[in-house]
C-alpha cells in the first residue's frame, strides 16, 4: 500500500467519523428536546396533583369517586 492510498483511506475514515459524529449530535439534540418536554409535562402534572391535594380539605387524600357527582347531574 503506497502513501497516497493510505492517505486516501485515512481521509475516507475521517469523513465517515465526521458524518457519524454529526448524526450522533443530531440524535442527542432531539433526545434533549424530548427530555425537556417530558420534564415540563411532569412538572405540570405535579402542580395539578398538588392543587388537587390542596382542594381536598388539606388532607392530601385523593377524592372518593363514590361521593363525587358526575358533571352531567
Amino acid at each position: 500500500m503506497n502513501d497516497s492510498s493510505r492517505i486516501e483511506a485515512l481521509e475516507i475514515k475521517c469523513a465517515f467519523l465526521e458524518r457519524t459524529t454529526q448524526e450522533l449530535s443530531d440524535v442527542l439534540a432531539r433526545q434533549q428536546q424530548e427530555l425537556d418536554r417530558a420534564r415540563a409535562r411532569i412538572e405540570n402534572l405535579a402542580r395539578q396533583i398538588q392543587a388537587i391535594d390542596l382542594a381536598v380539605e388539606g388532607t392530601g387524600a385523593p377524592p372518593d369517586p363514590r361521593t363525587e357527582v358526575p358533571p352531567h347531574y
